[in-house]
């Protein structure tokens, strides 16, 4: 779109945006960029990726070995440089965030701090037990402070994986990263081991595109939408995270009627799912398209991105 003018519009360009610029000054058409919800983060496996349970991995009832210890989930999101990420990749297509809840303006937490301390990092590690072997690598009883990192394929997403590997790395964590394409990733194929829902490693990282409602994207977090063999693995909840209070100010927010009331209960829901560090926010992507040089083309992140094609026209 952007390199011939052959088409007047491309969506969804979730691309490097130095490469961006680049194919904007070819003048063919540009890029433009309208607000959204949509975030992308790492998810940690609350339950265990490796050992069957009842003939399921990742079953909801088991724990996983390694990020059930608070040090290293704290330890994690410390080394996560999301300002670093956003500088680096995103640049005009996604701004740094710590909350995994972005937007509409009264439901954005004021209470989480992008912090990011390798010396931080390494204290809390070493005051939890994880010491570093001869080669540089935490283990600790035997274990070693190794995680299989999983995304689906795509370029954006291939260089985070990349920062996130040296940035755990610089700790004394071994990373491990596996890439999936797109139509394995998010398909709700059952028979296939390698989907977002089945979540067979031990991190993942994806976004979520939602409604300016956060009703229906905060029921990511809830104990009964677990992804499980039970549902065919097409629970909301991919991470098996469980919280009471998460789960009771949930239901608290599908009849509170007063809107600043129930923006407190998804705010207080954020901030649950973000101490735990259950997720690790990466950036808030605004919707990005192409459209051709002459084409004017109202576009929205809240909606189909069609939604206003009668106002679509061409200048002359």
């Amino acid at each position: 779109m952007l390199q011939t003018g052959e088409y007047d519009y491309a969506w969804n360009l979730q691309v490097e945006d130095e490469v961006l610029k680049r194919m904007e000054a070819v003048g063919k058409g540009r890029v433009i960029f309208s607000p959204s919800g949509t975030t992308e983060y790492i998810q940690l496996n609350a339950a265990d990726p490796w050992t069957e349970t009842d003939g399921e991995k990742s079953h909801p009832r088991s724990r996983h070995a390694v990020l059930s210890d608070p040090a290293v989930r704290q330890a994690l999101r410390l080394l996560t440089d999301r300002r670093a990420i956003q500088d680096v990749v995103y640049g005009r297509t996604g701004v740094a965030t710590p909350n995994i809840l972005n937007n509409p303006a009264p439901y954005n937490s004021p209470n989480q701090k992008l912090e990011t301390s390798l010396d931080k990092a390494n204290s809390l590690l070493d005051g939890a037990g994880w010491k570093r072997g001869s080669d540089g690598k935490r283990e600790k009883n035997g274990r070693k402070l190794q995680f299989v990192f999983q995304t689906s394929i795509n370029s954006v997403r291939q260089k985070v994986q990349a920062i996130v590997k040296q940035s755990w790395g610089r700790a004394g964590i071994d990373v491990e990263l596996k890439t999936v394409t797109a139509a394995v990733f998010f398909s709700s194929d059952v028979g296939n081991p390698d989907t977002f829902g089945k979540f067979g490693a031990d991190v993942q990282m994806y976004a979520f595109t939602r409604e300016p409602d956060p009703g229906r994207f905060m029921q990511s977090y809830v104990s009964w939408e677990a992804s499980s063999k039970a549902n065919k693995w097409q629970g909301m909840n991919r991470g098996r995270w469980v919280n009471e209070e998460y789960d009771r100010l949930f239901k608290a927010s599908e009849t509170e009627l007063d809107p600043v009331k129930r923006a407190a209960l998804f705010i207080r829901m954020n901030d649950l799912v973000c101490n735990d560090v259950h997720v690790i926010p990466i950036a808030i992507r605004p919707d990005v398209a192409a459209i051709g040089r002459t084409m004017v083309a109202p576009t929205t992140g809240w909606d189909v991105r069609l939604s206003a094609i009668h106002d679509w026209y061409r200048e002359s």
